[in-house]
């Protein structure tokens, strides 16, 4: 990820106390997430390919013994035309596709957080991921879901909108382009 800085030339901006690199990330796996759940249901539409780079050393990652010692740390598959069961399990957080390999039919099972790139070279799309620890897995699971509308309580809105709050505008914090 790369730090937010002013380009006027006065100098960077302080460091942030919010963890935008690491929502910045979750939004970017969201994204390689719901395109994998598009070609599960739909198949891969013209020209689209996935190249999918993860870690094979990741002791959550489940592929035959021989491609492990194959690809001892890293490894990248390609979805285009030739594989199957694709499954996108996002209570398990992670994927499982058959591909062949030598003309061995092979199943392969990725947490998404071993996985370390996802491209798709046809409209050049390409996102790089940090990998999730195991140990850090309780910690993903515990962090709150997106709040959908039917979440949000009147009871909330009422809470929300007592008291002595304030309305911020954004449009105050937006940069201007110099005439």
């Amino acid at each position: 990820m790369s730090d937010f800085s002013d380009d006027n030339g006065q100098g960077d901006l302080p460091t942030s106390l919010l963890p935008y690199d690491k929502w910045l990330e979750d939004s970017y796996r969201e994204v390689m997430i719901r395109a994998l759940e598009f070609a599960q249901a739909n198949g891969l539409p013209g020209e689209h390919h996935f190249y999918i780079a993860f870690q094979t050393d990741d002791s959550r990652v489940d592929i035959p013994a021989a491609l492990r010692a194959q690809y001892p740390k890293e490894m990248t598959i390609v979805l285009q035309h030739q594989f199957w069961d694709l499954n996108v399990d996002r209570e398990a957080r992670r994927l499982t596709v058959g591909l062949s390999f030598g003309g061995v039919a092979s199943k392969l099972s990725i947490p998404f957080g071993a996985i370390t790139g996802f491209t798709d070279p046809s409209v050049g799309v390409a996102l790089g991921f940090q990998p999730v620890a195991p140990a850090d897995i309780q910690a993903e699971a515990d962090l709150p879901t997106e709040a959908t509308p039917e979440d949000i309580s009147a009871e909330a809105v009422t809470a929300a909108s007592d008291g002595d709050a304030q309305i911020v505008r954004l449009d105050a914090f937006r940069k201007r382009p110099t005439s």
